[in-house]
């Protein structure tokens, strides 16, 4: 009797295919997570990465770092030495304003000097005027890279100060209706608190800072024309004498506000003294910071 025989198993030659689609799969997935990497924005790392620390560590957090050796103050100019006495005749804090006014000058001259900041001033509030074009990119909030550096300049002349500081956000009269930022207030606004916020984490005591936004609403050229439109976008970071000065500042805008009679009452009142030792180089006697 012949012996049957077993039918032969078909050989399936196609299952490297599988091994190969899922090589394929995690080949795309390291370019994908490559690509991101390469491309990612500074302004919304440095903005995650507080936000992070916040969430994770204590409220009660120190927020002054711990110095490495001898502690020296956010300044490049000579110390005042501590049996200094201020110059006999001279207000403490017109001289503070005086003083952030020259280092403000010195630590943003190559911006001055283009015409994308302005620094002016008075006895009672010293005013430094950014373009908008400097830190943030068209009809937007989040800083540009490069806006970092900038505000860490100022945050090195103002932390040692206990002077009031508000930021104040224009834009021009282009409307803009997107989800995010419906009017030009909410943008205004949105780019005074960003300043704010960066100015807080280069160490400027936060309870010194105020954020405000003007919108479209106080204009300094003629929006009529692209120049004007410009000159419109701004940022301005008022540095006042003593907190009655900010209030009342703020109330109408460093833009329509006068040294009047009813602000140098306010003025009266001086500032707190400064946290760390304030420079003193390049003062100048003028009581009149206007440029």
């Amino acid at each position: 009797m012949a012996r049957r025989r077993h039918p032969e198993e078909h050989e399936n030659h196609e299952r490297w295919l599988v091994s190969y689609a899922d090589f394929i799969t995690l080949l795309f997935a390291f370019f994908v997570v490559m690509y991101s990497i390469s491309s990612i924005n500074e302004g919304k790392y440095k903005i995650l990465s507080e936000t992070l620390v916040g969430v994770f560590n204590q409220p009660d957090r120190a927020i002054k770092p711990i110095p490495v050796g001898d502690e020296r103050p956010l300044t490049t100019a000579p110390e005042r030495q501590p049996d200094q006495d201020e110059p006999a005749g001279k207000d403490p804090s017109a001289q503070a304003l005086q003083d952030i006014a020259e280092s403000m000058r010195a630590a943003l001259g190559d911006l001055i000097k283009t015409g994308q900041v302005t620094v002016r001033g008075n006895e009672l509030w010293v005013e430094i005027e950014l373009s908008s074009a400097l830190l943030f990119p068209s009809g937007d909030a989040l800083p540009h890279n490069q806006a970092f550096a900038i505000v860490e300049k100022v945050a090195k002349v103002l932390a040692p100060y206990r002077n009031p500081v508000h930021i104040e956000g224009f834009t021009d009269n282009q409307p803009i209706r997107t989800a995010q930022f419906p009017t030009n207030w909410e943008l205004s606004s949105a780019r005074a608190a960003s300043v704010v916020r960066m100015l807080a984490m280069d160490g400027v005591d936060a309870s010194r800072l105020a954020a405000v936004g003007y919108g479209e609403f106080q204009p300094v050229a003629d929006n009529a024309t692209v120049e004007g439109r410009a000159r419109n976008r701004r940022v301005v970071l008022v540095v006042s004498r003593n907190l009655d000065v900010r209030r009342s500042v703020t109330g109408m805008g460093s833009g329509k506000a006068q040294p009047d009679a009813t602000l140098q009452r306010a003025g009266m009142q001086t500032a707190p003294p400064p946290t760390a030792l304030a420079p003193v180089a390049g003062v100048v006697n003028s009581p009149s910071l206007a440029q």
